[in-house]
């Protein structure tokens, strides 16, 4: 198989056109022709010469997705793509669209090995890692949609397929290749990784000074709760989480996220909210909260029985939060008919 050209960097590219004989300003050209003007094909670009053109065609592949399934929501907010690999798993990507912005929800794997109950990705188990340029292409795919409706991307969430701290360093290359201000150019503070906890992977990216986003999956301010619906809890408890969040915080100077999915008679009641206000009081530095609660209410999947909670039962979860100064919010649900929700991704063949 050709080596797709979006897992490599600058430097990369660059080497391989020095050992072709070719210029050095090539790789500036071929470096926009992808990231900027999201040219998906060697005879896009026109700025080249034709035997160059067919040496690209030759040494890279320009695509590893597959469109195999796609479905839109039923208010037209939300778009959600069955990408099929060549390997012959698939991965899903979804579209959001709000007032000011379109996000991408994008996936790190095929499938997930942390067995969250309630999440159809870990309801199918891990298939495998996605390499740095198939999560990359995911967002190229995209841009080039909407740059065609006369729309462009404004936010990335690896929050889709697949826990991307356990892809750590290919999820670290794709983001770098989109953060580069001469290629992608996407700011960092509009990027958001969402990891379950994997604390020495947490611990590593505050070293790095990483400044994308930070989210942790929650959903449990108690061991034996969490545990029985995040597995990584009995490697990773919360006496090990917590700090590790604490650090980053106070190393990165950056708030973090906290994600909570809002569960009927599980983790929504006025008690469960008063134990997340105990168990993240460390990130209360000076008076001011250096965390942000994201409250999500479960979305349905077929291999969990537990049911989201109701409008009035997050509204009083939310108040407990803001009784003590708590930023909070409750997440505008997208896409839920199409099951393209926050833990409903499972890389499902969609029927038409």
């Amino acid at each position: 198989m050709k080596s797709l050209i979006f897992d490599f960097n600058q430097p990369e590219l660059a080497s391989i056109f020095t050992s072709w004989g070719e210029p050095s300003y090539r790789t500036d050209q071929v470096w926009k022709g992808l990231y900027q003007h999201f040219w998906g094909a060697p005879d896009d670009f026109s700025n080249l010469p034709r035997s160059l053109r067919l040496k690209l065609g030759d040494y890279f592949s320009f695509s590893h997705l597959t469109n195999s399934n796609s479905l839109s929501s039923s208010d037209g907010e939300t778009r959600e793509i069955v990408f099929l690999l060549p390997d012959g798993q698939s991965v899903e990507t979804v579209l959001m669209g709000y007032t000011s912005r379109r996000s991408l929800c994008i996936s790190t794997q095929a499938g997930c090995a942390m067995g969250c109950s309630f999440c159809a990705t870990g309801q199918m188990g891990f298939r495998r890692n996605l390499t740095s340029g198939e999560i990359v292409e995911q967002v190229l795919y995209f841009s080039r949609v909407l740059k065609a409706e006369g729309d462009r991307l404004t936010n990335i969430i690896v929050m889709g397929m697949g826990e991307p701290f356990h892809n750590y360093d290919a999820t670290m290359m794709a983001m770098e290749k989109l953060n580069q201000p001469d290629g992608f150019n996407l700011g960092a503070r509009r990027i958001t990784i969402s990891t379950v906890g994997l604390v020495p992977s947490i611990r590593k990216f505050t070293l790095e000074h990483r400044q994308y986003n930070l989210a942790i999956s929650l959903h449990a301010a108690d061991d034996n709760l969490r545990s029985s619906m995040l597995p990584i809890n009995r490697k990773y408890p919360l006496n090990e989480l917590i700090p590790a969040c604490l650090d980053y915080v106070t190393q990165t100077h950056r708030r973090i996220t906290f994600e909570w999915a809002l569960i009927k008679d599980v983790n929504d009641s006025p008690e469960q909210a008063q134990k997340l206000v105990n168990l993240i009081s460390p990130l209360n530095i000076k008076g001011t909260w250096l965390c942000h609660i994201n409250l999500i209410p479960l979305n349905p999947t077929a291999g969990y029985n537990g049911e989201g909670s109701n409008k009035k039962r997050a509204q009083i979860f939310k108040a407990e939060m803001e009784k003590h100064s708590i930023p909070c919010t409750i997440r505008l649900r997208r896409g839920i008919d199409i099951q393209a929700g926050c833990g409903q991704l499972a890389g499902k063949a969609i029927s038409t």
